[in-house]
Formats: C-alpha cells, sequence, structure tokens
C-alpha cells in the first residue's frame, strides 16, 4: 500500500550496520509519513573494514540535518584531505603521491597547469608533472591542517573523514530511533513472497511476521533477500580484482593527527593507515591466490613494528563484485548486499548514499511504482563499475612488478573497455581531459582523478625531444602556484585544534 504521496506506507529494512542506518536516517528525513522498522541481529557485527569516507559522508549528514560538531565527537572521527599512495611505484621521484579531494581552487591555476605539464611530459621535457605540487589539498595534509577555511577564504573545498565504524553504527541508529525508526533485534529466519514475486513479510527467530509495501536488504554480503530470495544474480569482479581477503589491527596513535588515510603497498596487496582520535586503524588487503592469512598477518605486523605485540588482528574475507539489479521488485539492495569494491578509495558510503537518494527520486518519480526501476538499476550500475575501474587501474598501472602479485596486475587483461580507452588516452591524446568528456569517458572520477594517479606513479613515455622549451618561464609558474597554494594555507588550523572539545 503507498500513502497519498506515492511513498510507502511501511518499509522495513533487514541489517543494521553503517548501510542499514544510513538508508534509515534518510527514508526517515524525507519520507515523514512512512513507517519504517529495521531488523537488527546481535549475532552479525559491523564489518568496519574501511574506516574512511569520501565527501560524500559530508552530503549524507548534510542530508539529515547533522553537523560535524553532534557527531564527530562521538565516534572519534578525525578529517580526511585525501589519500596518499606510498611505494606503489619503484619510478625515481614517483614512489609515494597524494590524490587529494576536490577544492575550488583546482580551477585556478591548479588544474590548468598540472595538466600543461603532463602534457610536456609526455613530449619529454624535463618538467615538474608530479601531482604533489600542485594542489591545495595535499599542502594542507603535508602541514597538517584541517579542511575547514576561515570564513574569510571565499573558495569551498571538500573534505571526508576517518570514524570508528561501531561508534558510528551506534549513532545513527540513536540518531534514527529519534527519527521515529523502530528497532527490533532479532534474527530473520524466513522470508516470505507473494505469488507475483514481490516480498510479503520476513519471519522472525521468534515466529513474527513483519510485512511491509517495501523491504530494503542491508544483509551484508549473505543478501538474504536480493540474492538468496529474489535469485538477482551477482557478478563478480574477481577477473578485475584479486584481493579477497584482509587482516585488520589497531596501533597506537601519533601525537599530531594526520589529515590524511595511507595505503602503503605491500607484497601480495597494500595495507591502509587510518587516524582516528585514540588509535590508528591498520589493515591490509590482499590476494588468499598469493599469500595465506598467517604471512599476511605477519607481515602486517612487521610493517607496523608489531611483530612482538600481542595486539588481537581480525581476519575478514571479501566478496568483490555487485548484483545485477539493486532494486528489484519490492525490494533495495543497499552496502554490502549489493555489492562491494575493495576499501581502496573508502567508496562504500558513497555508493551506499548515492543508491539510497537515487532510488528514492526515482520511485517518488514513479509514482510508488516500479516504472524506473531499469533506469536506476542502470545508474548505480555505471557507478559500481566506474569506481572498478578507477580502482582497477591503480594495480593495471602499477610501477611495481617485483613479486608475481604485482607482476600479474600490470598484465591483466580483464580490464573494461572504458578502462582500456582511458590508458590509450593517457598516452596518445593531445588533450586528456577534454578526450576524455568527448569520448564520453567521465563517470566516477574525473580527469584530475586519473591524471593524479597515472601522473603520481610516473606514467610517462620515454621519449627524447629535439625542441626546446622555456624552463625560466617553467619553473617561474610553478613557483607562483606554490605561492599562492601556501598563501591559501594560511586560511586553515591545525587539524588537532579543529578537534578539540
Amino acid at each position: 500500500m503507498l500513502n497519498n504521496d506515492g511513498k510507502p506506507k511501511k518499509i522495513v529494512i533487514v541489517g543494521g550496520g553503517t548501510a542499514g542506518w544510513m538508508a534509515a536516517n534518510l527514508l526517515a528525513s524525507r519520507w515523514k509519513n512512512t513507517e519504517i522498522c529495521l531488523v537488527e541481529s546481535e549475532q552479525i557485527g559491523i564489518i568496519g573494514v574501511g574506516e574512511g569516507s569520501t565527501p560524500h559522508l559530508k552530503l549524507f549528514f548534510d542530508a539529515i540535518g547533522v553537523t560535524d560538531s553532534q557527531w564527530m565527537p562521538h565516534c572519534n572521527a578525525t578529517y580526511k584531505n585525501g589519500i596518499t599512495f606510498d611505494k606503489w611505484s619503484n619510478i625515481k621521484g614517483f614512489e609515494s603521491y597524494f590524490h587529494p579531494f576536490a577544492a575550488q581552487t583546482d580551477d585556478m591555476l591548479t588544474v590548468p597547469l598540472f595538466f600543461k605539464n603532463i602534457q610536456a611530459k609526455m613530449q619529454g621535457y624535463d618538467v615538474n608533472a608530479h601531482p604533489d605540487s600542485y594542489f591545495l589539498e595535499t599542502y594542507l595534509s603535508k602541514n597538517n591542517l584541517g579542511p575547514l577555511p576561515a570564513e574569510s577564504f571565499p573558495f569551498g573545498i571538500a573534505y571526508g573523514y576517518h570514524f570508528d565504524s561501531a561508534l558510528l553504527g551506534k549513532f545513527l541508529t540513536e540518531h534514527a530511533q529519534n527519527l521515529g525508526v523502530k528497532k527490533i533485534v532479532s534474527t530473520v529466519s524466513d522470508v516470505l513472497v507473494h505469488n507475483d514475486g514481490n516480498l510479503k513479510a520476513v519471519k522472525l527467530s521468534d515466529q513474527t511476521l513483519l510485512e511491509a509495501d517495501f523491504f530494503l536488504d542491508c544483509s551484508g554480503f549473505n543478501s538474504l533477500l536480493m540474492q538468496k530470495t529474489l535469485k538477482v544474480n551477482y557478478q563478480s569482479f574477481k577477473d578485475n580484482l584479486f584481493n579477497d581477503s584482509a587482516v585488520v589491527m589497531p596501533s597506537e596513535i601519533s601525537s599530531i593527527l594526520p589529515v590524511e588515510t595511507k595505503a602503503t603497498a605491500l607484497t601480495n596487496g597494500w595495507a591502509w593507515q587510518i587516524p582516528l582520535q585514540n588509535r590508528f586503524g591498520n589493515g591490509y588487503v590482499y590476494s588468499s591466490d598469493y599469500i595465506n592469512a598467517d604471512q599476511a598477518e605477519t607481515e602486517l605486523r612487521d610493517h607496523l613494528g608489531l611483530l612482538d605485540s600481542d595486539v588481537e588482528a581480525r581476519h575478514l574475507k571479501m566478496k568483490v563484485g555487485r548484483v545485477e539489479k539493486h532494486w528489484h521488485k519490492n525490494c533495495l539492495a543497499v552496502g554490502l548486499s549489493q555489492g562491494f569494491i575493495e576499501p581502496l578509495e573508502a567508496t562504500a558510503i558513497a555508493l551506499s548514499f548515492n543508491t539510497v537518494s537515487q532510488f528514492m527520486l526515482h520511485y517518488q518519480e514513479g509514482k510508488g511504482t516500479n516504472k524506473f526501476e531499469s533506469a536506476f538499476n542502470q545508474d548505480i550500475n555505471s557507478r559500481f563499475d566506474g569506481i572498478r575501474d578507477y580502482v582497477v587501474c591503480h594495480y593495471k598501472a602499477n610501477q611495481r612488478l617485483d613479486t608475481d602479485y604485482w607482476r600479474d596486475n600490470a598484465k591483466n587483461s580483464n580490464i573494461s573497455e572504458t578502462l582500456s580507452r582511458i590508458l590509450y588516452l593517457w598516452t596518445n591524446s593531445q588533450n586528456f581531459a577534454d578526450d576524455m568528456i568527448k569520448y564520453k569517458l567521465m563517470g566516477s572520477y574525473q580527469p584530475k582523478s586519473w591524471a593524479c594517479m597515472l601522473a603520481g606513479y610516473g606514467v610517462f613515455p620515454q621519449t627524447n625531444t629535439n625542441q626546446t622549451i622555456d624552463y625560466t618561464a617553467h619553473h617561474q609558474e610553478m613557483a607562483g602556484l606554490g605561492d599562492f597554494i601556501r598563501r591559501c594555507g594560511l586560511n586553515f588550523n591545525a587539524h588537532n585544534s579543529l578537534l578539540t572539545p
């Protein structure tokens, strides 16, 4: 049944965690006349692999009317300007690079000069084309400055967060309940289906039946409603992305809190370092085809200097891929139940937010029908596939080649046509950014992001040129850009000071 405004009268969400409670908050804040009930089992914990986000988490909190000061202290949260990728390349001068989030200053001196010098580097000129010299958020991170400018600074700057997943889930639970969401602590034992294939009800372990007009599957990798009950097909990304496992453990936090996630390449995968107010969150994402769990744990402990420590490690398995339909019948899959792309770019929350937000728009536009189900699924699949291509490129373009793992990733031919075209344009286009737009390759990531990665790795042809370039002008341009960024940085405060209660 529907309300007069075309919204469901009752929604049941199966599963909590970050995805379930994000969905509950979005639905409750926008569909105020809809009864929302969330079933959460005490037996199933929050995986909490990444504990980091893109700027989409701020968009989510803005959408439900929650400020940084209201939630960050409860979740030991810190700010995030971007990600440092360390040791993904062995090319001299390109062993590390920082990928910043967006700032309005990018459109001024930054991006145009970056692409100008990339093109010159492609032609063999000895110019500075490393991304670390070009972006305000890179400067902020190097100087431990937070992303909140003085009011007098007239340019916007995007930022993400680091947070404790369990505490964030607790905060979102309480906030949703204050919005009227009903929480039931139980386990779903069965799912009932109408003759037409739509979901009718979920049966709880105490035999209670929860009927609803619409259901959200937030049951994690189990995908109880979408895959197990509705039999929606699942597309694995195993051929594209080798990593299927992770080992995680905490370590002692530093006195000065970094404003970045760090992703360091190891022998058979990569390790993250995420700064919270009370600890570092660390993990090693790897492929079990190349290294076993004990070896991975030992390598992570060695990387962290914790070989002799008794700190407990958790081992996780990852199912990398996506469903073919995220909305099917009267069910929407959100979070791990709809798919997962390894946490390299911390996109899980962004995908959950976009899934729920776009669903609500399409559902309302269709006046409570499945009229726009196909268009919605195409849109979300495109977002997943675009993120997959960008993450795959990190491995395909890696410049290590010191182990079978890295060599096999570089040789991997199981990449999409879109990624193949982007890589072709990188080395053959006279204007990479314009051609990405021209050939409709703009997807989940902008040309700036692709350029940061590929230039950050040092992916430039070994060419010689007989042409001359005015290096004096080049150095003057770079000096002017550096001064511009430095002076912009005067409008920002130390990261630690932003977190003081």
